[in-house]
């Protein structure tokens, strides 16, 4: 389904141009690349967060009309602000639907792993996006990895990936994508028995060691022979 938000020309730049703007539902926004000038725009709130909303968010293509062009784009940045999460500013890019770009795509986890059925492990989702490269029309929404066959202390790694056709994955083959380990209470036994006793030997402090030494010592005769005389 093609998306395609109505844009203005920002005329006036400034802090004061950009609350007004805000306060009206819309938000101020730049356009560049594509070999074309950097152009301030103004765009409606809520088609933003409908597309960041929307299947595949910040990598979804739309297109933009202002005036009498219509620009193919993609989200490239968001400025929000840190205490409200309000929305500030959008950093659009034209894109040429005949050159490849490279773009961050989310990995979906399929299955259930023998580790985690049949061994007591669970799945740590270490690395949930990966990078691509591919037009703009090839870019997926995510990439999904079956993990079922992993046992315990097995990894997936983004080599295990398979891409659809026109799709190149850039990042580390190398890379770990899932682990399926123990619980971290569970990986620590603590020791039993005599085991137990040393460690907690060993962990008494010596302050405490000297006190009670001093304690079990037996009065040495000179100073019973003190006490007696007073």
């Amino acid at each position: 389904m093609s998306i395609t938000i109505k844009a203005e020309r920002r005329e006036t730049a400034g802090k004061n141009a950009c609350r007004r703007l805000r306060s009206a539902g819309r938000v101020p926004a730049v356009i560049y690349g594509g070999g074309g000038d950097s152009l301030p725009l103004a765009v409606d709130k809520k088609d933003v967060l409908a597309i960041l909303k929307s299947e595949s968010g910040e990598n979804t293509l739309f297109k933009v009309g202002f005036d009498s062009e219509l620009l193919d784009a993609m989200i490239k940045d968001l400025q929000t602000d840190p205490v409200s999460d309000e929305l500030l500013h959008v950093d659009l890019i034209r894109i040429s639907m005949d050159k490849v770009l490279r773009v961050s795509v989310p990995v979906l986890l399929r299955g259930e792993p023998v580790g985690v059925k049949a061994e007591g492990g669970f799945v740590d989702f270490i690395t949930r996006q990966v990078e691509v490269e591919c037009l703009p029309g090839d870019i997926p929404e995510s990439l999904d990895l079956d993990i079922s066959r992993l046992h315990l202390h097995q990894a997936a790694k983004a080599a295990d990936l398979a891409p659809p056709a026109g799709v190149k994955i850039l990042s580390d083959p190398g890379t770990v994508l899932v682990l399926v380990s123990l619980a971290k209470e569970e990986a620590v036994k603590k020791p039993e028995g005599e085991e137990a006793e040393a460690v907690e030997e060993k962990a008494e402090p010596e302050v405490i060691k000297k006190e009670r030494a001093e304690k079990e010592e037996p009065e040495k005769p000179e100073k019973k022979k003190e006490k007696e005389k007073e």
